[in-house]
């Protein structure tokens, strides 16, 4: 549902003020004209591994970073980096962050390098080097000119986080959320997340991930022949899950079998096998029917393995655990609010085409906890996340992060009286 042509008015004409504001507007020509600074801090932020868990050493380097561009900046007791941007920089705040943490990470510093074409390649070097860079470029634009302290409403966070990937289980945005002594403080989130213009995601998608472990006794693969095996249990699990969830109806949902392990050598019947599995959904109840629905393929598959060995009179039955080890909130920023309101003015202003999407980012938290929040990209190219082959390319950079400049407008300024 759009909004009213009116009030669409009244919008542009705010962001255009914004846009030709003596300071704030002034910036906007930061994001072209140090394209080569930003796409230098890429690059060297890049080189310094950071995958989950081990997000330390890069949030150092980002920290002396944004110490240099003025802000008075900590490390917060989850790990986050947390830079206050500007004079008398007090709540409420406005926060901007970006996930500190990668799925893969360069061995050396040579595996972040530049193709002949210009693309940036390399471990994170998009997801999210991307959303990092785009930090301290805002926070280097603050120094070209900004709005004072008596123009603003609210006052502008930094915040580098942890725990977005994988197992990470948001950690870090849920600290800042519920813990920090910042929560209650911070009244929007932009959150930048990989590269691009092209979307918006207000609507977090949920997900629920577990492991699961079959343990036995193991033995010879000859001699011990027909003792219980966890891989053959796990391998049941495995079919009969997926098997019914490819026939399922019902609001879109999806599951992952991202991890297998177990057993030691080929002539051995393994005494253990362990799978980790990603369920999500648009909708938390399809979500918890199939982790039900997991629960109950665990227990058949366990059952009929042990019936076997029964059958035969043997030894060697095996058990099953099933643990839940990371579980992601769902939540949906509302239609009328007025920071959505923001970021799609603001995309009419620069000409801009994105959508509303769904998906799973640090946004989870605040929107699940009814706090306005978006997640977006920083501008640029980039593809294959998650894998070796991992690229960005900076073409398009400063648009994008002229419209994260805008919206952070839009969320300071005070309104006119």
């Amino acid at each position: 549902m759009g909004l009213p042509l009116r009030f669409r008015s009244r919008r542009s004409l705010a962001t255009a003020a914004l846009a030709d504001h003596s300071g704030w507007g002034q910036s906007l020509k930061f994001f072209s004209r140090e394209r080569a600074w930003i796409s230098e801090r890429h690059l060297a932020l890049c080189r310094v591994a950071a995958p989950t868990f081990f997000e330390q050493k890069r949030a150092e380097w980002i920290a002396a970073e944004l110490d240099k561009l003025g802000c008075r900046v900590e490390l917060d007791r989850a790990g986050n980096v947390v830079a206050r941007v500007g004079e008398k920089c007090q709540p409420p705040y406005v926060a901007l962050t970006a996930h500190l943490d990668t799925v893969l990470a360069p061995r050396t510093p040579e595996d972040i390098r530049v193709a002949p074409d210009g693309r940036f390649l390399g471990p994170g070097i998009s997801d999210n080097g991307a959303g990092l860079a785009g930090l301290l470029a805002v926070a280097a634009a603050w120094q070209e000119g900004a709005l004072r302290p008596e123009e603003r409403s609210a006052s502008l966070l930094i915040v580098a986080n942890v725990g977005e990937e994988g197992e990470g289980n948001l950690s870090g945005m849920r600290y800042l959320c519920r813990q920090s002594p910042l929560a209650g403080e911070i009244t929007n989130f932009v959150v930048l997340d990989g590269p691009g213009t092209d979307h918006i995601t207000a609507h977090a998608l949920g997900s629920r991930r577990f492991e699961i472990n079959f343990n036995g006794p193991g033995g010879h693969s000859w001699s011990d022949q027909g003792t219980g095996n966890p891989v053959h249990a796990l391998s049941t699990v495995i079919a009969d899950f997926t098997a019914s969830q490819s026939e399922a109806s019902g609001p879109r949902a999806s599951i992952n079998f991202g991890l297998i392990e177990g057993g030691a050598s080929i002539n051995s019947i393994p005494s253990e096998a362990r799978a980790k599995v990603d369920i999500r959904s648009e909708s938390v109840e399809r979500m918890d029917d199939l982790s039900e629905l997991l629960t109950d393929a665990v227990e058949r598959a366990l059952a009929a393995e042990n019936d076997r060995v029964a059958r035969r009179k043997l030894n060697g039955r095996v058990t099953a655990k099933i643990r839940e080890i990371g579980s992601r909130p769902g939540g949906k920023l509302h239609e009328s609010a007025p920071l959505l309101a923001a970021i799609r003015d603001v995309d009419a202003h620069l000409g801009l085409r994105s959508v509303m999407d769904c998906a799973s980012t640090d946004a989870n938290i605040p929107l699940s906890l009814g706090l306005p929040a978006i997640s977006i990209g920083a501008g640029g190219q980039g593809g294959g996340a998650h894998t070796p082959a991992e690229w960005f390319h900076p073409d398009g950079r400063e648009v994008g992060l002229r419209r994260v400049w805008l919206t952070l407008g839009h969320l300071l300024k005070a309104p006119a009286e």
